[in-house]
């Protein structure tokens, strides 16, 4: 892709399927379902992550959150939010499975409840055991590329380190290793939590990565509908920089005008 691609133009694909939004979000910590559905809209999202332990997918009796994300419209994302070992988010995503017939899952395995820190060892059991069972794995993980890598090399389609921890809004803590992960994959990375404002997807995708998923970034803003928008047009931009190719950075000056012909 170059840098005069347009962004209609531009997609990621991930389990064979493309998508033109490189913004995927969450579809928690809103106030309601009417605001997470036009939280969402004005997003221009076309994945959307459900946590199945968390949000209402199979009992009609309570509000549902089809009834307001459509998903004919929308890719729902499955995630295992709250678990904290392999055995748990295996046996969460096969139930997603039952319910909704979803075998594009995202998998995270939490270590503790004060960093919400992924475990790896756990999260590379869980990610072999659910590859095996057929499921299209994109996982959650820590910025440590040898994991990333090992993760891939297992079969997930898509690497998702953090950026910070989940929630914290700090932004991207270690650029160095998110672009030596985007160096070595052959996968889709995504940079998953920690992103706080625009600012901070834009640098992730400046970085080279293929999209951004956020849910606390939006929904914890006083004002959710305009952040939607902002982070839509954020990662629009950091991919159409990283697609131009940034100028080199010097430690000197370089004056814009041309010296030549000067009176």
């Amino acid at each position: 892709m170059d840098g005069n691609a347009k962004v209609g133009e531009d997609f990621f694909q991930v389990a064979g399927l493309r998508f033109q939004s490189r913004l995927l979000v969450g579809t928690g910590k809103y106030k309601d379902f009417t605001e997470t559905a036009q939280a969402i809209e004005a997003t221009g999202a076309e994945i959307v992550t459900v946590a199945v332990r968390r949000v209402n997918i199979s009992d009609p009796k309570q509000p549902m959150l089809m009834d307001f994300v459509d998903p004919k419209k929308y890719t729902y994302l499955p995630n295992t939010a709250g678990c904290y070992t392999a055995q748990d988010a295996v046996r969460t995503l096969r139930l997603a499975r039952e319910a909704g017939g979803w075998n594009l899952v995202k998998l995270e395995v939490l270590g503790d409840q004060k960093t919400l820190y992924p475990d790896v060892t756990e999260t590379l059991e869980a990610a072999k055991a659910l590859i095996k069972d057929g499921f299209d794995v994109m996982v959650y993980t820590s910025d440590d590329p040898i994991i990333a890598k090992k993760l891939e090399d297992l079969g997930c389609c898509a690497i998702m380190p953090l950026a910070a921890p989940i929630g914290s809004g700090l932004g991207v803590q270690n650029p160095v290793n998110i672009r030596l992960i985007i160096e070595a994959a052959k996968v889709p990375v995504l940079v998953d939590a920690g992103v706080g404002t625009a600012s901070d997807a834009a640098i992730a995708m400046e970085l080279g990565c293929d999209g951004v998923l956020m849910n606390t970034a939006i929904a914890a803003a006083k004002d959710p509908i305009k952040m939607a928008k902002a982070m839509k047009l954020a990662v629009e931009a950091g991919r159409l920089a990283y697609l131009a190719g940034r100028m080199p950075r010097k430690l000197y000056a370089d004056p814009s005008s041309p010296l030549g012909g000067l009176i």
